[in-house]
């Protein structure tokens, strides 16, 4: 349950739509996912590595709302509604073998990982799936998803102990940059065989090629938009235009 009683009137919400695609698909039981109505910032709490009391103050704050994960078992289902999308036939029937038993989700991503063209279009079909469950979860809320800029903070007159939890602060960590971030991972990967360094390298292609699949996902969702509202611009067009001088007044749709 969520700690939100009721929907009232919708409200705007600068929604971080990465991370609240993560959190829609990561259904861990020790894992509670939370969205901050006021910035949009979504915050993970694990257990046995959140404070249980921090743990315990966000669950109880009307600001933050938990997030429901898509399940396992809808998440399967997208894997074998994907499969029959697949041309080649011995990778459909790879993946139709790696997703009978358990640890499923894991084979499945372990086969297309060295097919770099499927592996792209799995990632774009599973995040339209979870855009669905998304915009479903917003609308079910009254929220309205609205563009966020670079960076959303707390409003100025908000008291130190009301500000947003950040992440580092729910798990006791400082703020790292990206060098000192390159570096320990570098220190790490000195100590590697070579075995666990094709690990991390095929972890880190992964990674790599859902942010790509994501940009693209959004790219053609931006195009789209773009399409029609410049459709609904024409038709919105006085068909007389050419033969009056003045300026149409014809009202313009505006982007979302």
């Amino acid at each position: 349950m969520s700690n939100v009683d009721k929907p009232g009137p919708a409200r705007d919400v600068p929604v971080d739509w990465e991370a609240l695609e993560d959190a829609f698909e990561n259904n861990a039981p020790e894992v509670h996912s939370y969205l901050h109505l006021g910035t949009g910032e979504v915050l993970r709490v694990v257990d046995g590595i959140a404070d249980p009391e921090m743990h315990s103050r966000i669950a109880s704050d009307g600001t933050y709302l938990r997030i429901e994960p898509v399940s396992s078992r809808e998440q399967y289902r997208w894997m074998e509604r994907f499969i029959p999308m697949v041309d080649d036939p011995e990778l459909r029937d790879r993946l139709t073998q790696a997703i009978d038993g358990k640890g499923a989700f894991r084979r499945f991503k372990d086969v297309l990982m060295s097919f770099g063209p499927e592996r792209e279009r799995w990632f774009a079909f599973r995040s339209e799936r979870l855009r669905v469950f998304m915009e479903a979860w917003l609308a079910a809320h009254a929220l309205n998803p609205v563009a966020r800029t670079n960076w959303q903070a707390a409003p100025a007159e908000t008291p130190p102990e009301a500000a947003p939890i950040s992440q580092d602060q729910l798990s006791g960590r400082r703020g790292r940059s990206s060098e000192s971030l390159r570096k320990q991972l570098r220190e790490l990967t000195d100590a590697l065989g070579v075995r666990d360094l094709e690990k991390v390298l095929v972890f880190a292609e992964f990674i790599k090629a859902r942010r790509a699949a994501r940009t693209f996902t959004n790219r053609q969702e931006a195009r789209a938009e773009g399409e029609a509202e410049a459709e609904s611009e024409r038709s919105s067009e006085d068909p007389h235009d050419d033969e009056d001088p003045s300026p149409s007044s014809a009202p313009r749709t505006l982007a979302r």
